[in-house]
């Protein structure tokens, strides 16, 4: 099989390293002219830790831990209180011992998978245009004037993935509005600042957190729920708009927010990542068309909210190539396609299905709203830190995908697929 995948982040790299396996030829184009080493914290949940257990990589995801001992609120004083530290093979802490900077997961991701045999990356490389995708073959031409044939073309190129606006029509994508808007950078670490994940919630619906880095640094976040008609105009424009129209936004609203957001405004010209978005969900009413396929962000963003867009993106990929792997020689990928949306779609909705209430109760319009929250939180410390309580909801909690088992990602042996007709990639007029 030779695959062409769009997308060197997360989703596309675990697909080919387990594609690989199998004795396909993959390609991956990514835009970028080499990996960033941009991006927030995230964490591993579930059943993706088991997909890099098998990849071998979790002593590797280990060594780039970011030092977060857990979460904390931080009081309209500044005083940090109800903690929830990181529990070793617990979910309660909404800081997961497998928290990492998507950066350096890609990296990892990236190396393991570029050594693997007949995996090519093509960076600085998009795809222009997809010419022809059929019974036969899918066509594209490439960034770099290049026209080839592939068996499958997999879409891993994010929420707002080009390849999948080529391929699939409008009516397919519904893009669900959260009604919330983040903005993340990087800011200098001070000798005051801790390893706690600190969530400030200032009044008007507005949130600040800092999270600390293993280098050096602090990863800084504003949010911001809009509450009447102009704030909503407002942030909508700036989601569209430069860096500039940004900032000048965030600098205006947050001003008055308290804590440490002067700081963090002052500091927001000189960060070399700044990233500014509207939380909103990507659902797909079909993830394939023909032997087009869409994988991750591109298929199902589930949003930060959820805390789980890093691991739908590892274990759907593993899905994906694990359907892929049970294909007989010359086969259309059509029936893998089917049967990796069956498999892993209920577990993609569930994860999607994001309480009515969530995001605003994080993000108090007023100051009685934020007691409540407060109390609420400091309660669910208390409760969180007794033994028996966290064992309970351990055993109760039932929200992960039963991983499925593939013969060829086994270590007793593996299977091959050639490709659709037996001949590696190659340039056509």
């Amino acid at each position: 099989m030779r695959a062409l995948i769009s997308g060197a982040g997360i989703a596309g790299p675990t697909l080919a390293w387990f594609l690989a396996k199998t004795g396909a030829r993959i390609t991956i184009v990514e835009k970028s002219h080499s990996l960033l080493s941009y991006g927030q914290n995230i964490d591993i949940r579930g059943s993706a830790r088991k997909v890099i257990e098998k990849m071998g990589l979790t002593d590797q995801i280990r060594r780039f831990n970011t030092t977060e001992k857990g979460t904390q609120l931080i009081d309209p004083k500044g005083r940090p209180f109800a903690p929830f530290p990181v529990k070793k093979g617990s979910s309660v802490s909404f800081t997961s011992e497998f928290e990492i900077l998507r950066g350096d997961l890609a990296v990892v991701l990236y190396e393991a998978s570029k050594d693997q045999p007949n995996v090519n990356y093509l960076f600085g490389t998009t795809i222009k245009e997809v010419v022809s995708n059929d019974d036969d073959s899918v066509k594209v031409e490439l960034s770099n004037g290049e026209v080839q044939e592939f068996d499958l073309l997999v879409a891993a190129d994010g929420q707002w993935s080009k390849v999948r606006k080529q391929c699939f029509p409008p009516e397919y994508v519904n893009v669900v509005d959260k009604g919330l808007y983040v903005a993340y950078y990087t800011v200098p670490r001070l000798p005051t600042d801790n390893d706690w994940w600190n969530i400030y919630q200032a009044l008007e619906s507005r949130g600040i957190a800092l999270r600390p880095d293993p280098y050096g640094n602090i990863r800084a976040v504003f949010s911001r729920m809009p509450c009447n008609d102009a704030q909503k105009k407002a942030w909508l424009e700036a989601s569209k708009g430069d860096r500039q129209t940004q900032e000048e936004l965030l600098k205006r609203e947050f001003a008055d927010a308290g804590w440490q957001a002067q700081r963090l405004l002052d500091a927001m010209d000189q960060a070399p990542d700044f990233y500014f978005q509207a939380v909103q969900q990507i659902k797909m009413s079909k993830w394939s068309n023909s032997r087009v396929v869409c994988l991750g962000d591109a298929a199902y963003a589930p949003t930060p909210l959820t805390g789980m867009g890093t691991s739908l993106a590892i274990t759907g990929a593993y899905v994906l190539a694990g359907e892929l792997s049970k294909l007989d020689d010359g086969e259309h990928p059509s029936k893998a396609l089917e049967a990796y949306e069956s498999t892993f779609r209920p577990f993609v909705e569930k994860i999607q299905k994001i309480p009515f209430f969530v995001p605003a109760i994080a993000h108090p319009e007023t100051a009685w709203k934020r007691r409540v929250f407060h109390a609420f939180a400091w309660a669910l410390s208390k409760i969180a830190a007794i033994p028996w309580v966290t064992n309970r909801f351990e055993k109760s909690n039932d929200n992960d995908f039963p991983l499925p088992q593939y013969p060829s990602f086994d270590d007793k042996g593996s299977k091959t697929i050639t490709s659709y007709n037996n001949s590696s990639t190659r340039s056509v007029s």
